[in-house]
C-alpha cells in the first residue's frame, strides 16, 4: 500500500493525524484495544461500519505498524495491535473522557442508541469468573424502547466463555434483566449506578437472591465508566 497523501508538515500531531484521524479509524483501533481480534469481531462492534471499509481500515493500520495479521489457535487471521499501537491506549482513553465530560448528553441521543452494539460490549465486558457457581448460567435481557425483533437478548455463561444470544437458546434463564435501552446505555457508560436504576423502578432484575446480589460483580462497565461516574463538565484527566 503506498503512502497517503498527508498534511506535508513537520509538526507531530499533522503526522499522527494522517493515520489516526481517517473516519473510522479510531474505533477500529477502539476495537483492538478492547480485545477484540478477529474480522467478524471487530464487525459486531462496528455494525454500522462496511466489511470492505473495515478490511480496507486494518490493511492501512498494518501498513503503519500499528496492527500485526497472525494466524490464531483456530488457524484462522487475527489482528493484534503492535507496540506502537498498545501505546495508543491513553490517547484513546483520554478522548473518551473528554466526551464524558463535555458531549455526554448527546449519548444517548436516539440515534446514537444500538441494542445489538450495547449487549456485544455488555458480553465482552462481563467478569465471567465472578458469575454464580460453575453451572451454566442464563441472564435475559428485555428492553424498552426499541423494534419488536430487538427486545431481547440472553447472555449464556459456560465454564470458558461467555455467548451472546439473538435468539433464545432454549435454557431457562436463571436471571431476567428488565430495562429501557436508554436506561442501560446510562448504566454502561457509567452516567448512572445500579442502585439508583433498581431505586427508582428504572431497572428490575428478577432471580434468585444470591442472582440478584452477584449481578454487580459480573456485569462490567464501559472503558470510560470512570469518566461517566463524575459530573458532567467536572472531569480532570490524571496526569501520568
Amino acid at each position: 500500500m503506498s503512502e497517503r497523501k498527508g498534511y506535508a508538515q513537520f509538526c507531530p500531531v499533522a503526522l499522527a493525524t494522517e493515520i489516526l484521524a481517517e473516519r473510522w479509524t479510531p474505533l477500529v483501533i477502539r476495537e483492538l484495544l478492547s480485545g477484540s481480534v478477529r474480522f467478524n469481531d471487530l464487525q459486531r462492534g462496528l455494525p454500522r461500519m462496511s466489511s470492505a471499509l473495515l478490511a480496507r481500515r486494518l490493511k492501512e493500520l498494518e501498513f503503519a505498524g500499528i496492527v500485526m495479521r497472525r494466524p490464531g489457535a483456530s488457524g484462522r487471521g487475527e489482528y493484534h495491535l503492535t507496540p506502537a499501537g498498545r501505546e495508543l491506549l491513553p490517547i484513546v482513553e483520554s478522548m473518551g473522557a473528554w466526551a464524558q465530560r463535555w458531549l455526554r448528553h448527546k449519548m444517548v441521543e436516539p440515534r446514537n442508541l444500538d441494542p445489538d452494539l450495547l449487549m456485544w460490549d455488555i458480553r465482552r465486558s462481563v467478569v465471567n469468573e465472578l458469575r454464580p457457581g460453575a453451572r451454566r448460567f442464563v441472564a435475559e435481557f428485555r428492553l424498552s424502547g426499541v423494534p419488536a425483533s430487538r427486545r431481547r437478548y440472553w447472555l449464556v455463561f459456560e465454564p470458558d466463555l461467555v455467548d451472546l444470544c439473538y435468539k433464545d437458546p432454549g435454557f431457562d434463564p436463571d436471571l431476567l434483566i428488565e430495562t429501557s435501552l436508554e436506561v442501560l446505555t446510562t448504566i454502561w457508560l457509567g452516567h448512572l449506578t445500579i442502585g439508583t436504576a433498581l431505586d427508582d423502578g428504572r431497572l428490575v432484575i428478577e432471580g434468585s437472591r444470591r442472582d440478584v446480589a452477584a449481578f454487580r460483580s459480573w456485569f462490567g462497565l464501559s472503558l470510560f465508566a470512570p469518566a461517566g461516574r463524575r459530573p458532567a463538565g467536572q472531569i480532570e484527566l490524571e496526569a501520568e
